[in-house]
């Protein structure tokens, strides 16, 4: 019986080693098949953010654009309202020294 198992026992070895090997070869053929695949994919989102990127710029160059216009215009409302606010101080000041003239 010993000497059934000093040559079944390799060859079984043997055997179960090529199968082992055959399927981590299926395996990596599957994997290099996958990983093309994700590269093609990832090609093409590239690509398309590529494209997208104008339209990124013309948004920000519009985002800009409205930004410098509204400060302008905040700008001349507080001159206007700055002059507003001088005149009417200057009246109250004439007025409160008529007053005190009237006195």
């Amino acid at each position: 019986m010993l000497e059934f198992l000093q040559t079944f026992l390799p060859i079984l070895l043997y055997i179960l080693g090529a199968v082992l090997i055959g399927v981590l070869i299926y395996l990596i053929i599957k994997l290099l098949d996958t990983v093309d695949k994700v590269n093609l994919l990832l090609d093409d989102v590239e690509d398309k953010s590529q494209q997208l990127n104008g339209l990124f710029d013309a948004c920000e160059n519009i985002g800009d654009t409205v930004n410098g216009v509204s400060f302008k215009i905040a700008n001349v409302f507080s001159k206007i309202l700055g002059t507003i606010g001088k005149k009417k101080r200057k009246k109250k000041i004439v007025e409160e020294e008529e007053d005190d003239f009237d006195e």
